[in-house]
């Protein structure tokens, strides 16, 4: 199949090109670039005037729900609400039931992706059997399996000489571990950010110290190993400041921050209203809308003004979406109850868009680095560039489009979003992987 790109500003982080172009597709591969391209013989053209054309979006954090609870989300299901976002490839985290720690359960999702013709799902691996940081898995036979990196997804390895001879291990096969920072004691059943807002309502809090303790305790790890470790939502102003000293200094560390993380503050929590099965809307006093309950939880301005400074002065690689879709009947409860998470791949360039570029806190192709070609580059893949000759993953956004989030357009099951009836700049026109087009708006 031949594809033609017309009229679109590319935008290649690989090579730092930027300017107005064609773009030719053949047989899943891109095999021209230049300023003006023929139509004649091509079996699609997409004419891409006041859009950008870029790498296809990679995110390095996504939960798939999937071997369970399917009720959140699938593998397919998530697929294609990726594709919707831009993204051509997603790394799934392992904190499924049961948990994603051997290579059988990796070959089940690998083989199901397979099986739908949408996007590129990579499965991460735990580092720990079941998740309990305890135990190391064989983590050999999961490399060998495809595993693009090593997590224990939502949770730290309690045991530090577990956490150091794991990295030590995956040093050796060159893969990167994904560390998401708490610390379990310290957080002591927390659900908000630790300020006035959680003392208005009454809430257990989750204070910045609940990642600083443990991300400082990874990063003096990883440096001792001398391996590679990539910290997952970050949150604090504490967080960024670390991590910028451990680059300094040699520490192997990657960082990535969430849509939510760098335009949210717990002064924007709504009031919890409940809808029963009868339609009746109930607002609950002292209680939260749980579309916000995340983890980490939503911080303070001061740490989103320091985030958004790390993203801009690119001590901050990743953009990434921590993507977790749930239920309505989990989400339709108290903000003690209720799980944590956002079903965010949907929104998140958008988003990323509105918030950062058009304030000129980043730039254009600092958002495709950060969406699409570091994060390639952390878990080694041949993604995140759009040169000749490579295989044609991309996105085609809307820089002009404005509109309101409607999450019951999303094609995730997870309608989980505090960004219904936001309004925002910047709409995915097309997704295309492999030379296939999988998504067009």
């Amino acid at each position: 199949m031949k594809l033609l790109i017309k009229n679109g500003k590319i935008i290649n982080p690989a090579n730092k090109f930027e300017q107005k172009a064609d773009l030719l597709v053949e047989d899943g591969i891109i095999k021209k670039i230049d300023t003006k391209i023929k139509e004649s013989k091509v079996d699609k053209v997409i004419d891409a005037k006041g859009c950008w054309v870029m790498p296809g979006f990679v995110d390095l954090d996504t939960h798939l729900n999937d071997p369970g609870p399917e009720e959140n989300g699938t593998v397919i299901s998530e697929m294609w609400a990726g594709a919707r976002g831009g993204y051509t490839t997603i790394v799934a985290m392992p904190d499924t039931t049961p948990v994603i720690d051997n290579a059988d359960a990796v070959k089940y999702v690998l083989n199901k992706s397979k099986a739908e013709e949408a996007i590129n799902v990579l499965q991460a691996g735990s580092i720990t059997k079941g998740s309990k940081g305890e135990v190391l898995t064989d983590i050999k036979s999961l490399y060998e399996a495809g595993v693009p990196a090593l997590s224990d997804a939502g949770k730290s390895i309690k045991d530090t000489l577990v956490l150091f001879k794991g990295l030590r291990m995956a040093g050796e096969l060159d893969l990167p571990v994904f560390a998401h920072c708490e610390d379990p004691y310290l957080i002591n059943g927390g659900v908000m950010n630790d300020d006035e807002n959680a003392k208005r309502l009454d809430m257990p809090v989750y204070s910045n110290a609940v990642e600083d303790v443990v991300l400082a305790r990874d990063l003096i790890v990883a440096y001792k190993a001398g391996a590679r470790i990539h910290i997952s939502r970050c949150s604090t102003h504490g967080s960024i400041r670390m991590i910028e000293l451990a680059k300094q200094i040699g520490v192997k560390v990657t960082a990535e921050v969430t849509p939510h993380h760098f335009t949210l503050t717990s002064n924007d929590i709504k009031e919890f209203i409940q809808v029963p099965e009868n339609g009746i809307m109930i607002p609950h006093d002292n209680d939260a809308d749980t579309n916000y309950k995340v983890k980490p939880p939503l911080r303070t301005q001061k740490d989103v003004n320091v985030i958004r400074e790390g993203l801009k002065n690119d001590i901050i690689d990743v953009i990434a979406t921590d993507h977790t879709p749930h239920t309505f009947g989990d989400k339709n409860t108290s903000m003690r109850n209720a799980p944590f998470g956002i079903s965010s791949i949907e929104t998140a360039a958008a988003i990323t868009y509105t918030e950062l570029v058009c304030n000129e806190i980043i730039t254009p192709m600092q958002m495709v680095e950060k969406m699409s070609y570091n994060p390639a580059k952390i878990i080694g893949i041949d993604k995140g560039d759009i040169s000749e000759g490579k295989v044609a993953d991309i996105v085609i956004f809307d820089v002009n489009a404005k509109y309101k989030i409607d999450k019951n357009n999303f094609v995730s099951k997870g309608k989980n979003t505090p960004f219904d009836g936001r309004e925002v700049k910047g709409k995915v026109k097309a997704t295309i992987c492999e030379g296939r087009v999988v998504y067009e708006a």
